[in-house]
């Protein structure tokens, strides 16, 4: 497949496993054969006319949803080190799966202290699209205020609580912030109150 796919690509053109070797190749690579490829690319000028590189402004925008008195955390997406996208292959390893085995949301210990929520306690996370019923998990890695949930897991999947709004110019879907609130499955009096409480301190 290698072979194939270095011989219908120009930049790979001239690429083999005997001379890829066990250290690899940097791109791009004029000669294979003898040369290890450019370790420094555009090291002297760029490929303009005036050989400078172009700096375009690029001006910040908000994302489209901000938090605020009735979704009060921000939702982050992402990956864990044992599983792959949809984990359709990675949960059927026992091994990958007896280490991180279900859904879980990440919480600052200080947002499930004010919350009255222990790390290990099954919660609702929605969002103005949906909700998620998974455990949460104390982690001192998440900025307070903020929520992470991985996306592998079908059971508890987390782009039901991810906005559609996409990028005007690469399309690319904001699943990295969306606003999310946080309760027990039963009822949200509680949180209601908890929250209250956090905003007057």
């Amino acid at each position: 497949m290698f072979d194939e796919f270095a011989g219908l690509t120009a930049n790979y053109a001239g690429l083999s496993h005997s001379v890829l070797g066990t250290t690899g190749k940097l791109w791009p690579c004029k000669h294979p054969e003898t040369d290890d490829g450019e370790r420094i690319l555009f090291s002297e000028d760029f490929p303009t006319a005036s050989g400078r590189a172009r700096f375009v402004p690029c001006p910040w925008k908000p994302a489209r949803e901000l938090p605020d008195d009735e979704f009060p955390f921000i939702l982050n997406t992402g990956r864990v080190l044992e599983h792959w996208h949809t984990g359709t292959m990675t949960r059927r390893s026992h091994a990958l799966n007896e280490i991180e085995p279900a859904p879980f949301v990440a919480v600052h210990p200080d947002d499930l202290r004010r919350l009255a929520i222990q790390s290990g306690e099954l919660i609702q996370v929605s969002s103005r699209r949906g909700r998620i019923t998974l455990r949460a998990r104390a982690d001192n890695s998440v900025e307070p205020g903020c929520v992470f949930i991985p996306f592998h897991f079908r059971e508890a999947g987390a782009n039901l609580l991810t906005i559609d709004a996409l990028d005007p110019f690469g399309k690319i879907p904001e699943f990295k912030f969306c606003a999310v609130r946080i309760d027990r499955p039963a009822g949200r009096d509680q949180f209601d109150n908890a929250l209250a409480t956090n905003r007057d301190e």
